[in-house]
């Protein structure tokens, strides 16, 4: 049994020599390639990793865009939304300036024509008093002239009155 678990000098020498052929031939035929394969793999890795590195930088770079557009068109839609503010206050303030005038003007017509009126009524009113005076006038001459001694006292008084120098 001790024969089993000591190694023969024969054995050892030839695994070792089978070792070292295995060992030649794996280097000079397939470590190379695997050797190749590997530094292929991470260089792709490598590649993929600043490929991926520069599409996170790109994203990022994208949304500060998307950001400060956003940005500008809210500034931009506030500017418009003034601007159409302004406008709808300043056509409100047009409008009632013209509302303004245009009451006063009325109101100025109105007064006008008022006045047209009163001056009118007036007129024929002074027309009609006169016409009323006249008409008294004339029949209190009448009545005081009838009778002959009231027209030569008439008469005296008048020709009193009259200087004939």
């Amino acid at each position: 049994m001790d024969a089993l678990l000591s190694p023969a000098i024969g054995t050892v020498l030839w695994t070792s020599i089978a070792f070292l052929v295995v060992l030649f031939l794996l280097k000079k035929m397939a470590w190379k390639p695997i050797l190749k394969a590997l530094n292929e793999r991470e260089e792709s890795i490598e590649k993929s990793l600043k490929e991926a590195e520069k599409a996170r930088e790109d994203m990022a770079n994208l949304n500060a865009d998307n950001e400060r557009l956003l940005k500008e068109a809210r500034i931009e839609r506030d500017k418009v939304l003034q601007e159409a503010r302004g406008m709808g206050d300043q056509m409100i303030a047009e409008a009632k300036a013209a509302a303004r005038v245009e009451a006063d003007k009325m109101i100025e017509n109105a007064r006008v024509a008022i006045e047209n009126e009163k001056n009118s009524a007036m007129v024929e009113l002074k027309n009609q008093v006169a016409t009323l005076s006249l008409e008294i006038a004339e029949k209190v001459v009448k009545e005081r002239l009838s009778d002959q001694g009231e027209q030569e006292k008439l008469v005296a008084v008048l020709m009193q009155d009259v200087d004939l120098n």
